[in-house]
């Protein structure tokens, strides 16, 4: 199990501390130093770095998580509510990051492509606002999964 749960904290840290950097580190700095259609494709090669990478964390995520099921915990009906809690969370943050990715970081690569800065910064709000909550998600997810067989549910 030792394998899985390896996987499955390195998949999490990735995502969620990819997020934290972007969203409290990276992006207050960009703001004080560049312009904005500096700013934007900047933007546009972190996300698509960011994002490629995001795949293969899911997959890492579920494929660890759900190894741990079934393999060690005995299937869904022997889950402690952590563990449903986790997987909840989880599968709202896989949600909200398909919606980012099919919903607006589509327009905001064509926004930039066609030099309309004042769309692709639209549709980067919206993206900046959807990550700050999955990264919240994240964060809980995180500690749910570190602390949550310590907790009397």
């Amino acid at each position: 199990m030792g394998l899985w749960i390896g996987v499955h904290l390195l998949a999490a840290a990735f995502w969620v501390g990819g997020m934290y950097f972007a969203h409290r580190c990276l992006r207050p700095a960009a703001e004080l130093h560049l312009t904005p259609p500096l700013r934007l494709v900047l933007w546009r090669g972190v996300l698509r770095r960011f994002f490629s990478r995001v795949w293969m964390a899911i997959a890492a995520l579920l494929i660890s998580g759900y190894m741990m099921v079934f393999i060690y915990l005995g299937g869904f009906a022997n889950l402690g509510l952590h563990v449903n809690l986790m997987q909840a969370l989880g599968w709202l943050m896989i949600g909200l990051y398909l919606h980012i990715y099919f919903g607006p970081y589509r327009p905001f690569k064509a926004a930039l492509n066609e030099k309309d800065f004042a769309a692709a910064g639209v549709q980067l709000a919206k993206i900046r606002k959807i990550v700050g909550i999955n990264l919240v998600l994240g964060l809980v997810t995180m500690l749910l999964g570190a602390t949550g067989r310590y907790w009397a549910f």
